[in-house]
């Protein structure tokens, strides 16, 4: 079973005096990248949660966001009192001006509000804890959804690729017995005299550097494991990858040694739904 690297995953906490959200989303990348975006009263707890992430995820660029929106009462931030009056004093003594105008000054100055560093409640921590557990439980589900259709569009490419293979073995009698004709028409053409002998030893020589079996082999060999790797209990993105790369390499040979146009068009098709394969692997796990 694939899963996908793409998703997202997004929890709500409702606390007495606080609302607080968790959302998750992770893209496509060959290794595990967290970027974070946490509250400062937080960031003690930082490793912690970037763990709770990786393993969970393990690889993929994931965003990871909690943000806190004050619902109650209670704030953090406080005015600074001894500074704005001081503020006031001061631009009042530069410009005679009314007294609210020269505190809408007087708040926009530096330090003129001042944020009080929250502990953090443990069993408030373990409730944040438990909303992240799942946020990452939905991403999961969205990636496991999207592994599925990876699925089905990988075995969709690979049965094409077998069947372009089946006709690429039909038509490679054809294709020998194409290329036999010609080199005897070459030969026919010349004016010189031709030791029979010595031609067949040289056309067998010849037609054993086209021979494309070991190739077939292989290249069935690989489809097959593609299939196996794609259905076991593990979601193998590197390893599907590495396959496919084989894959490649073989429809590769057959294209270069083929030298007939139909055999040519069967392995450029073949190409093209590989092409396609490798563009989706780069978003499986």
């Amino acid at each position: 079973m694939i899963k996908s690297m793409t998703g997202f995953g997004k929890s709500i906490l409702q606390l007495p005096s606080k609302k607080v959200t968790i959302e998750v989303k992770s893209l496509n990348s060959k290794n595990l990248d967290i970027n974070a975006r946490i509250p400062s009263q937080y960031r003690e707890k930082e490793l912690e949660m970037r763990n709770t992430i990786a393993k969970s995820l393990v690889r993929g660029k994931i965003d990871f966001g909690l943000y806190v929106e004050i619902t109650g009462e209670e704030t953090t931030t406080r005015v600074n009192e001894v500074i704005v009056k001081e503020y006031i004093k001061q631009l009042s003594n530069v410009h005679q001006a009314d007294t609210t105008e020269l505190m809408k000054m007087a708040v926009r100055m530096p330090d003129a509000l001042k944020t009080e560093r929250e502990e953090i409640n443990e069993e408030e921590f373990t409730a944040i804890k438990n909303e992240l557990d799942a946020a990452l439980v939905e991403i999961e589900n969205y990636r496991v959804d999207e592994g599925k259709a990876l699925e089905k569009d990988f075995n969709i490419r690979i049965n094409n690729i077998e069947n372009l293979l089946k006709k690429v073995i039909e038509i490679d009698p054809e294709r020998i017995k194409a290329v036999r004709e010609r080199l005897q028409k070459a030969v026919s053409e010349l004016k010189e005299e031709v030791d029979q002998n010595r031609f067949e030893q040289e056309l067998i020589y010849y037609l054993e550097k086209f021979d494309i079996t070991e190739e077939k082999v292989r290249l069935s060999n690989h489809l097959e494991y593609f299939t196996t790797t794609l259905n076991s209990a593990d979601s193998n993105g590197k390893k599907l990858g590495f396959i496919s790369q084989e894959i490649g390499r073989e429809i590769n040979t057959i294209g270069s040694k083929s030298n007939y146009a139909p055999m040519q068009q069967l392995v450029v098709q073949m190409k093209d739904e590989l092409e396609k394969i490798k563009e989706q692997l780069l978003n499986v796990l």
